[in-house]
């Protein structure tokens, strides 16, 4: 039985989606997988879409009291940043896949991780 590749989610930015799909053509991912690529994949668009907007406005903006603040997008980009990075981490993508391509993807390694807690 052939196993269908999922799909990425349409809301994705293109190059988002592009990346979506050589993950899951890389890696043998459980549904609980998908849906952390899915977070990551959110985090990087948003803070894409942050790098957009501080371009456009640059890194501080006028403060109520006269002075320069923060532009907003700069924690935007920061959080989806870090998400990004702990959710690759997470996901093992943070390294070269393992395995043989004459074998099939490579499960993640927390996948081959022992059966047994060690907690």
């Amino acid at each position: 039985m052939k196993q269908t590749t999922p799909k990425a989610p349409a809301h994705l930015a293109d190059p988002t989606r592009a990346w979506w799909r050589s993950v899951v053509r890389e890696y043998r991912l459980e549904p609980h997988h998908l849906r952390l690529l899915q977070a990551a994949a959110e985090a990087w668009d948003r803070a894409v879409d942050a790098q957009s907007i501080l371009a456009r406005d640059g890194l501080v903006i006028a403060g109520r009291e006269g002075g320069l603040r923060p532009h907003p997008a700069v924690s935007i980009r920061r959080d989806a940043e870090v998400s990004f990075a702990r959710l690759l981490r997470e996901l093992d993508l943070d390294t070269e896949p393992p395995g043989d391509a004459r074998t099939g993807p490579p499960a993640l390694r927390s996948n081959r991780r022992g059966s047994g807690y060690a907690g």
